[in-house]
């Protein structure tokens, strides 16, 4: 039998999209090293860096049947720096809402409360990523309060429709959340009431 170790980075890539568990960690440990020296040299945390290489081998098993890979090497070192400006930019983003907005009440709100405004901003960005109707729809509903035959009458279309956006509107969002990584033990009850 053929060692793994000895396999071309094409070969444990399709075997990867098949469920090969020992092409997985093959690849694991063919890349943890370098992918955590990449993540390290851009964050100067070594705590952080591990984490972001762990999320970052975890999504490359969920997304084996769906990932279309030409290098392994090139696809590897482009998600890992992605992955760290992802997360670079949660905690720009994250800095800048807690000094804009909460300034005065940092040292009193607790963890939960920041966490939810800072996703409510999330959210917020979101829904101005959604398409036109769809972003109409839910802003009527979840900014204006307005009911579903309200908002069709507002529109001139039916209540048929306005549940369609809606619906499409909240899996984006919440798609967006789970693949951005917020979603958090803290998050998941202000990630109810702020989507439901």
């Amino acid at each position: 039998m053929i060692a793994y170790s000895s396999y071309t980075d094409i070969e444990l890539t399709d075997l990867l999209k098949s469920g090969d568990h020992t092409a997985f960690n093959e690849i694991y440990h063919r890349y943890w090293n370098k992918l955590l020296a990449i993540a390290y040299n851009h964050t100067k945390d070594k705590s952080s860096a591990k984490e972001i290489v762990q999320e970052l081998f975890v999504s490359l098993w969920n997304r084996r049947d769906n990932i279309d890979i030409k290098s392994l090497n090139c696809y590897m070192a482009t998600a890992i720096k992605f992955s760290v400006y992802k997360q670079i930019d949660r905690g720009r983003r994250r800095r800048e809402i807690e000094n804009k907005e909460y300034k005065q009440d940092l040292y009193t709100e607790d963890e939960f409360n920041i966490e939810a405004r800072f996703l409510q901003e999330y959210i917020n960005a979101q829904v101005e990523q959604l398409p036109e109707k769809c972003r109409l729809v839910f802003n009527y509903s979840r900014i204006k309060g307005l009911t579903n035959p309200e908002i069709a009458r507002a529109m001139d279309i039916s209540e048929k429709t306005v549940e369609g956006h809606l619906t499409k509107g909240l899996k984006i969002i919440r798609l967006n959340l789970k693949n951005s990584g917020f979603v958090s033990v803290i998050a998941y009850s202000t990630l109810y009431e702020l989507l439901k």
